[in-house]
């Protein structure tokens, strides 16, 4: 079996996100950025916001928008980690999510707890800068 290159993954999770938010939220992000670091996955999504979240905010009511937000990611980031785990074959150790429903931006980062088999290993950008707070 020929191991996939991380642009390869990181297309193939990029078009499952896609698939995930059209068949849950019944919209699509239109930009989505995703990129390996190390053990982790960062993923960066536009216009991720729904139609009835806006609305919400529309309507003043930016803290229930805010409680429905919180919920739809509580039940994304499950099926989100089944297909990042089926997609790359290793386990992920958390997900952390976070929408700005002002700009329709949703930050995703996945961290693992070992590195994808890829056939460019050298290609993923290695964190080993110690500790930068020093």
């Amino acid at each position: 079996m020929v191991e996939p290159t991380i642009g390869q993954l990181e297309i193939e999770i990029s078009q499952q996100i896609v698939n995930l938010y059209n068949d849950r939220l019944g919209k699509s992000p239109s930009q989505i950025i995703c990129h390996f670091f190390d053990t982790e996955i960062v993923i960066s999504l536009e216009n991720s916001v729904t139609q009835a979240e806006q609305t919400l905010r529309k309507g003043g009511y930016d803290s229930l928008a805010e409680q429905v937000r919180l919920y739809l990611d509580k039940i994304i980031k499950l099926e989100l980690k089944s297909l990042i785990e089926e997609t790359i074959g290793k386990p992920v150790l958390d997900i952390v999510t976070n929408t700005n429903l002002a700009t329709g931006r949703t930050g995703i980062i996945v961290v693992l707890n070992q590195l994808a088999e890829v056939h460019n290993l050298e290609c993923i950008p290695n964190k080993s800068l110690n500790n930068l707070a020093d």
